[in-house]
């Protein structure tokens, strides 16, 4: 059979500002082409995918990041500015290029399988959905928060979308704002969002969150899911009624549209794993029976989410996950390295930080690709940092710890090319007592093997014996539950540099990442496109 030719896909995106009240509260927000969440790109495994993306925001850098595709051969298209390129500044326009080389939901990226080829569940249609918390204050009021003495905390966000549609409850604006216009409960751009079916037929919901701080549960009322795919990797098929997602993952879910048909039913989420019960309402949106009226509301209350603080069914469907029997990527026997990344929070110099191993990550003015290739020393820190924190045989997690030596530092983990390398997430208590953090761990550049879930502190001698090597799933972000740790494995194999961090938005800010370089000396020639800051202005430039 000849296989069909790789096609090349080309977009145009315009990133600019609009007004949109997608919780019914008017605010600025992104948008790409206008909308928000913006457009999906649709291709097939083996395309090249062209992103012409135009920065309209005026005030602001920008740089697009292609969450899971693991940009072999293409690490400059990565989009993380400081780490790969320079940003694209107002006004300008940047190209991306890389080729999707696998099937899967990677944020909007729609990747299909090539011509013939069989998915091994069968369904009639095929929907995507997005979760989102959203926040009525701007990143700029969040950062200047985040780095000012006394340190001001984000909060709870006041919705939680379902592909772009919340209700925020217009009373509670105090003082009420004198424009009308402002919070509008009638707008239809906060109509809830609804997922028209047709009875008797098996539905794939492709469910992504891009939250910035919640973990999230999503459910449908009266119908189990059966979750089948994770980060683009096959599962052996599990049935739930609610599906607990962290910001940064996919799932694919089959349901089975086989409830009473003369009515529609009630799709929800809730945050879990953080207090926003009097904050946040569910998220809602329909479930909408054909030929039932869309906008009937369903009979029923929503379904009640699970209990905010119960960490035992979310540790449950971590374990639960395991890769499909038929499409098992066994992982290399052991490995050469063995890292382990204790997850802190500390104060530096007054202002508060996340940090790994007490370093807290700054990132350079001129990216790590561009310093590296050219051997430009001297823009970043030389020193090697330490594979596990000293003393960490002897630290107590459970307990707000002194850290006085934290430091911040744009220094960087040099791997082995080719080398099996293994991650060791151990979560911690932050610096609030009897607390401990869920962290979405998202790796750039790779999918990793999830060998295994632990609660408590990480045994170097006997919890290496426990891990699960023989149908481990593979993804590229993987929560680390609270007081627990989190074993992964990847090879070095990917020529680049590529960014592994907390993909809550703040508590990256806060330097709650690192950095790996790998094969650098293997990459091509980078494109004159990404330069342009710190000690690259006017570099290739003709």
């Amino acid at each position: 059979m000849a296989l069909a030719e790789a096609r090349v896909r080309r977009y145009k995106w315009d990133v600019k500002y609009e007004f949109k009240s997608p919780d019914c509260y008017k605010k600025l927000a992104i948008t790409v082409n206008g909308k928000t969440p913006g457009p999906a790109i649709m291709a097939q495994q083996g395309d090249t995918v062209v992103v012409e993306v135009t920065n309209n925001l005026v005030t602001e850098n920008l740089a697009i990041h292609w969450h899971g595709i693991r940009q072999v051969g293409s690490p400059w298209s990565d989009g993380t500015e400081g780490v790969t390129q320079c940003p694209i500044l107002p006004g300008e326009t940047f190209t991306y290029r890389f080729v999707v080389d696998r099937a899967g939901l990677y944020g909007s990226i729609r990747v299909s399988l090539p011509d013939g080829v069989a998915e091994p569940f069968p369904y009639d249609y095929d929907k995507s959905i997005i979760l989102t918390d959203w926040y009525h204050n701007s990143t700029h009021e969040q950062a200047a928060g985040l780095s000012s003495i006394p340190f001001s905390w984000i909060g709870e966000p006041q919705s939680v979308l379902i592909h772009g549609k919340g209700k925020f409850d217009c009373s509670k604006l105090a003082p009420p704002s004198s424009d009308p216009s402002a919070c509008n409960a009638t707008n239809p751009e906060c109509s809830p969002y609804v997922l028209t079916v047709v009875p008797g037929k098996t539905y794939r919901l492709r469910i992504s969150s891009m939250a910035i701080l919640s973990a999230l549960s999503f459910q449908i009322e009266g119908h189990n899911m059966t979750i089948v795919e994770a980060d683009g990797h096959y599962v052996e098929p599990i049935v739930v009624q609610n599906l607990f997602i962290y910001s940064g993952e996919t799932y694919s879910v089959l349901i089975q549209i086989d409830q009473e048909a003369s009515r529609n039913y009630w799709i929800t989420t809730n945050i879990v794993g953080r207090n926003a019960t009097a904050t946040t309402p569910p998220g809602l949106a329909v479930l909408n029976y054909y030929p039932n009226h869309p906008k009937r509301v369903p009979p029923m209350n929503p379904p009640a989410g699970p209990i905010w603080n119960d960490v035992a069914p979310r540790v449950a469907q971590s374990l639960a996950i395991k890769s499909h029997q038929g499409y098992i990527h066994t992982p290399p026997p052991k490995s050469d390295r063995v890292i382990v990344f204790l997850n802190t929070q500390n104060k530096i110099n007054g202002y508060n930080h996340w940090s790994v191993n007490n370093v807290s990550l700054s990132l350079p003015h001129t990216p790590y690709l561009i310093a590296l290739k050219e051997n430009l020393h001297h823009v970043f820190d030389q020193h090697p940092l330490p594979d596990q924190l000293p003393g960490f045989a002897d630290y107590d997690i459970y307990r707000v710890a002194n850290n006085t030596n934290a430091t911040s530092s744009d220094a960087i983990y040099r791997l082995k090319f080719n080398t099996t390398v293994d991650i060791i997430l151990q979560n911690a208590n932050s610096m609030t007592p009897n607390n401990s953090e869920t962290h979405p761990w998202h790796l750039h550049g790779h999918d990793f093997w999830v060998l295994g879930y632990g609660t408590g502190k990480f045994d170097p001698d006997n919890d290496p014996k426990k891990y699960n090597l023989a149908n481990p799933i593979m993804k590229n972000t993987v929560p680390v539950h609270p007081y627990g740790w989190t074993a992964l494995r990847f090879i070095a194999d990917n020529p680049g540099v590529w960014l592994f961090h907390c993909h809550i938005e703040s508590h990256f800010y806060m330097g709650m990442g690192v950095v790996f370089e790998e094969g650098v000396d293997k990459v091509g020639k980078l494109p004159s496109e990404i330069m342009g800051c710190g000690e690259t202005k006017g570099f290739n430039r003709p």
